[in-house]
């Protein structure tokens, strides 16, 4: 029972995270589950079936609040689909290792060019001016969608990341746009999972914890986007990145435990650092506009002299 509430905790927090900066929930639930040696297999699988339920509830959540741009989620849910069959069905026979540090060292430098492209705004506001195409969403959903079944996670570290990195579509959307669309691939990766593993195969106890947990959390974790600034947010979901692939190379390089946790420490003071400078950033620019909403009101309201 208390490993049980546990996992709900892990659920909670893990939901929290994705739905705040659309990544973490498959990547955080599948290493617990993978330390307490559940297999890679199984793992996955409780994982997408548990996201049955919190993505459907994370995609009405950020709907409700205005965070999905849905021409995106229509491009991209069908190859996030057949990728996450595939990645299911072949989970056995495909080599994930293998390919994980590369996916891994490309992830880390969009992450790194996600927090310096919104850095170097300054005080202005971004400026999306056009949507994705489907010439780019179409492979993004597809590796996307067979990378999560294969690790338990992928989908939002992938679309997340080249979304943002693109510019042309506000955080915010890309975020809600990724989580509600993910619950397409949690059906995939879950029949793909039935069909390889057999209802016997999955551990329907975790599926509940964590189903449980990230409901939960999903509603708040919509509401935190529709709240935060592009900035913040974008700065925010770049920092995840850059720590969670940084992580997946040095462990692949064989670095010890500790030397990872190190590195990892100081990096996260960098971030913290930087998000609390665009925290004042943004502050100070909504002051300015503030400012300047007032002068321009009290200009307007002045009589007119004859």
């Amino acid at each position: 029972m208390r490993q049980l509430i546990i996992l709900g905790i892990v659920g909670l927090i893990a939901q929290l995270i994705d739905g705040s900066l659309g990544m973490a929930y498959g990547v955080t639930s599948t290493t617990l589950l993978l330390a307490a040696g559940t297999a890679p297999a199984a793992a996955s699988a409780a994982v997408h079936f548990s996201e049955l339920g919190t993505t459907l509830v994370s995609g009405i959540s950020h709907h409700r609040f205005g965070n999905v741009d849905w021409r995106t989620v229509g491009i991209l849910a069908g190859p996030g689909f057949v990728g996450a069959i595939a990645g299911s069905t072949f989970l056995a026979s495909l080599d994930g290792e293998a390919v994980t540090p590369w996916i891994s060292g490309i992830l880390l430098a969009l992450g790194v060019y996600v927090i310096w492209r919104f850095l170097a705004l300054g005080g202005r506001r971004p400026e999306f001016r056009s949507r994705p195409s489907a010439g780019m969403l179409v492979p993004v959903g597809f590796v996307g969608g067979a990378l999560d079944a294969i690790g338990g996670g992928g989908w939002g570290p992938v679309g997340t990341t080249t979304l943002l990195s693109s510019g042309r579509l506000e955080p915010r959307k890309v975020i809600g746009s990724i989580d509600t669309s993910e619950f397409v691939v949690a059906v995939g990766g879950s029949l793909g999972f039935l069909i390889a593993l057999g209802s016997q195969g999955i551990e329907w106890q975790i599926v509940a914890a964590l189903l449980v947990g990230g409901v939960i959390a999903a509603p708040f974790a919509a509401w935190l986007v529709k709240l935060l600034p592009a900035k913040v947010l974008a700065v925010a979901a770049g920092g995840i990145i850059i720590l969670t692939n940084v992580r997946t190379i040095l462990l692949t390089f064989g670095l010890e435990s500790s030397s990872v946790w190190l590195v990892l420490g100081v990096l996260a003071l960098v971030w913290f650092a930087l998000l609390a400078h665009v925290v004042r950033v943004e502050r100070t620019a909504a002051k300015a506009r503030r400012d300047e909403d007032s002068a321009a009101a009290a200009g307007s309201e002045a009589p007119v002299g004859r």
